[in-house]
């Protein structure tokens, strides 16, 4: 020590560091920090100690659960010998000493030996709990349903309850808990300050998620603040609500203000910035599913999380872990209950936080035909603004491949992955617009367990790199990875929360096998009740309450709609790009799409009766018109060809994108541009596929030499129902793709489709006159489109009514009849395309849907 400088010796849990003057001391989880804790409520970088030329400070850096200082949280405090602070809770957090150089020294080896890692969290005077409770004393406990769970006594003062996950108290402020701001801004009145990536800005945000020009502050004359959306392409966000593009709001003292990952607030004369790096808390609180009958499948669920945290939620079949991780990310908001993403309202605030969370599904959400460096770029495509620029786009997508390792595969087809790949790109996708919280259902269902163990090992890396990711799995062998560990119980109940090391030890038994074996064995035992009057229950879970969450006026659910990244036209040409990437990367669907139109063609010509489609003579004996039985058949063929075509176009479309559909509309994907991309290429395919059918099944034979409406190209005039039907009969394939759960429920459905529209042609039996049939098959598109050809070929002569019936009105040769067909066929797809919008929306988000 220099002359002058005060001694100081710092000391945590028996350990003692003499402190040089000449240099600053990290405290925190980081392993690579100067004093390292391995408390959880201890932020990974939590605070510093340093001498600033005339005295020792200590300064905190923004923690999420603070440090204190005789039971005040501090943010920069003088410290020196007989100074004591507590790091994560003012009463039983890790506490540090400080004394002068003369003070005596406590060994490290005085400890007798290794604490249990409940009690290393802990404070040095905590009492460890017994390694089991003594329900749980013997491997082969068995839990009596009868019995109620032991009921430890309350801890005493000295003693820790759980960890504050949330930060902040109730006179916290509201943004990030207790954070302390990232950056100061100085207002003076009548001054506008401009928010934006570009670095003109006065505000520059790094952030893709940002437009170029995003917003701008500006100070009024009467000292208010107003912020004016700038016409940004993510949005401007007050409270977590996104005000009109282009619009402005004043601003009260307690308002926040998002703009993608940096929320601001004014105090006084100064703008505060708060930066979401990532070290964001999390917690459940008391959710509560329930479906219709009133029965509960999630109950009373509670968590909570500090950053940089990896957890597994494991339990058996029906204990809810779908539906508990629906809860959690908004996409099936619980019945009761919040949901918190750093003290903020994930349900009431979904809007702008949904930028913040990425799931990865147990499907993968990529094309698989496509190759990984094309795939993530049309999901760059989708939702960065639109004034991201390819190279900024490129950059992104480059740095996520290396950071995943995944840079010498971005050239091959995702189909080409193994398992553990493809989920890497699944994760590299999500990674994209740099989430605080990454869901994961289930990524190493079906993966050996070498596989297995990669993939946990990169959600663990994800989490050091300053993430919170939550995965739910099956797999209990690599779940010493984790640092929380959520046993679901059936019947939708938590059953225990801890740490993952002390879980076997909590139930009694020595393998997982036997815990989700009494899991099945007592189902109506109270496991919910056991765990609540636990000592972990205290430790971990007991006062998750105890933080009020920011309190923040929200307008009503369905006045939501947050805005979309991309305008419709931009969304709409970069799917409808993607979309024929796909198929023109699938060889085996192009070359099927032209098999099948010339093979339904040409079955046609196997029908040679004198090969006219025109209308037969007068029989001279009878004085009645010859039926033209050719015609009809011919017309029957190409009819039924062009509804089985186009319909099998798309009949599993929608169905095998729909894991991509629901994320990709969680990040503002417009529903509508998805649809009409859809639409418009597969609709390009089919109406190509009944210019085929048509084609070949009428150019061989004779028909009339002139057309109704296209009086020089009969030909014509006689394919565009068929390719009207085809297209009419593709929206049909889509409706039926929208409504099944499972691709393989759809050929049946596409058999019974084609069927009914052979009975339903006219060609088979009359129609016209058959009360309530005949009504029936306007349904059909295969009605008015072999009414149209009929109108051309004047099937009222070829096919007269029988005992002389009325002459079908659908079949007459004028062109009145043969424009109603058409309207008609094409109205029929036209009102599926609504139903299809409408079907499409059970598989969004719920609380977009609100």
């Amino acid at each position: 020590m220099g002359h002058g400088v005060p001694e100081l010796v710092l000391e945590l849990n028996g350990r003692t560091w003499t402190l040089d003057p000449s240099r600053s001391y990290t405290l925190g989880r980081d392993p690579q920090g100067d004093i390292v804790f391995e408390d959880a409520r201890v932020s990974w970088r939590h605070a510093t100690v340093s001498f600033n030329g005339r005295s020792w400070v200590v300064e905190d850096h923004g923690s999420t659960n603070g440090t204190f200082a005789q039971g005040q949280r501090i943010s920069q405090l003088e410290i020196g010998p007989g100074s004591a602070l507590h790091l994560g809770n003012a009463n039983d957090g890790p506490r540090v000493t400080l004394s002068g150089a003369q003070a005596p020294v406590a060994q490290p080896a005085a400890q007798p030996q290794q604490q249990p890692y409940a009690a290393q969290a802990a404070n040095p005077g905590w009492a460890a709990p017994p390694a089991a409770q003594p329900q749980a004393a013997q491997a082969g406990w068995q839990p009596p349903p009868q019995a109620a769970p032991q009921v430890p006594q309350q801890p005493g003062p000295n003693e820790p309850y759980a960890q504050n996950v949330s930060g902040g108290g109730a006179g916290a402020p509201p943004v990030y808990g207790d954070r302390s701001p990232t950056t100061f801004h100085q207002f003076s009145l009548g001054r506008v300050m401009r928010i934006g990536r570009a670095l003109e800005n006065e505000l520059v945000v790094s952030d893709l998620q940002v437009s170029r020009n995003h917003a701008e502050f500006r100070s009024m004359p009467d000292g208010s603040m107003e912020i004016r959306d700038l016409g940004s392409h993510n949005g401007t966000y007050v409270n977590g609500q996104p005000i009109p593009k282009g619009g402005t709001q004043l601003l009260g003292a307690a308002d926040i203000v998002g703009v993608g990952h940096s929320t601001f607030r004014i105090v006084g004369d100064r703008l505060e910035e708060f930066v979401d790096t990532g070290e964001v808390s999390f917690s459940a609180r008391h959710l509560t599913v329930t479906v219709d009958g009133g029965k509960q499948i999630l109950k009373d669920v509670s968590f909570g999380v500090p950053e940089k945290s990896l957890i597994a939620v494991i339990g058996p079949s029906g204990s809810g872990k779908s539906t508990l991780l629906k809860a959690l990310t908004g996409y099936r908001p619980a019945n009761q209950g919040d949901v918190l993403y750093d003290n903020r309202n994930l349900y009431k605030q979904f809007a702008e936080l949904r930028q913040r969370i990425g799931l990865v599904p147990q499907d993968d959400i990529l094309h698989k035909e496509l190759t990984v460096k094309k795939a993530l770029k049309y999901a760059a495509k989708l939702r960065f603004p639109a004034d991201t620029t390819a190279a900024e786009r490129e950059a992104r997508i480059d740095e996520v491949l290396r950071e995943l390792k995944l840079d010498i595969h971005k050239e091959k087809k995702v189909t080409s992955l193994s398992g553990g790949q493809r989920k890497r790109v699944s994760v590299a996708l999500e990674l994209l617009t740099k989430p605080s919280l990454i869901f994961l259902d289930e990524p190493t269902s079906g993966l050996d367990p070498g596989m297995d163990r990669d993939v946990m090992q990169l959600l663990r890396g994800l989490a050091d790199d300053g993430r919170t990711v939550l995965v739910v799995t099956h797999s209990v062998a690599e779940l010493a990875l984790c640092d929380k560990l959520l046993v679901m119980a059936p019947g939708g109940a938590v059953a225990y929360f801890g740490p993952p090391e002390e879980a076997l030890n909590f139930f009694g038994y020595d393998t997982w096998a036997d815990v989700f074996s009494a899991f099945e064995n007592y189902r109506d035992y109270d496991w919910a009740g056991r765990w609540k009057g636990s000592q972990h229950y205290q430790m971990y879970a007991a006062d998750i309450d105890a933080v009020a969450p920011q309190s923040v006026q929200m307008p009503p659910m369905q006045a939501m709609k947050p805005p979309k990244p991309q305008g419709w036209m931009s969304q709409f040409m970069t799917l409808v790009r993607r979309y024929t990437s796909v198929i023109v990367s699938d060889k085996g669907f192009l070359a099927l799409s032209v098999i099948l139109p010339v093979v339904l063609g040409a079955v046609s010509l196997l029908i040679d009766s004198g090969n006219s489609l025109l209308p037969n003579p007068v029989n001279p004996k009878s004085g009645r018109i010859i039926p033209n039985g050719t015609a009809t058949t011919v017309l029957l063929i190409l009819a039924v060809g062009a509804c089985f075509a186009g319909a099998a176009n798309s009949v599993r479309e929608l169905i095998k994108e729909r894991v991509i559909y629901e994320r990709e509309r969680a990040t503002g994907l417009s529903r509508s541009a998805y649809l009409m991309s859809k639409v418009f290429v597969l609709g390009l395919v089919t109406v190509i596929q009944g210019l085929l059918v048509g084609v070949i099944g009428f150019s061989s034979r004779e028909i009339p030499e002139e057309g109704l409406i296209l009086t020089n190209a009969p030909l014509v005039e006689l394919c565009l129902p068929i390719m009207a039907l085809g297209f009419t009969s593709m929206m049909f394939g889509l409706i039926i793709s929208s409504l099944v759960k499972t691709a393989e429920k759809t050929m049946p459905l596409l058999v019974m489709f084609a069927i009914i529209q052979v009975v339903f042609t006219g060609c088979l039996f009359a129609l016209n006159g058959s009360i309530g049939v005949n009504e029936f098959s306007y349904l059909m598109p295969s009605r008015w489109a072999v009414g149209a050809a009929g109108a051309t070929l004047d099937f009222n002569k070829i096919s007269p009514p029988k005992d002389g019936g009325d002459n079908d009105p659908l079949w007459e040769h004028t062109v009145g009849a043969w424009s109603l067909d058409m309207i008609a066929l094409i109205a029929l797809g036209v009102i599926c395309a609504f139903f299809v919008a409408r079907f499409l929306r059970r598989h969004e988000p719920e609380v977009m849907r609100k």
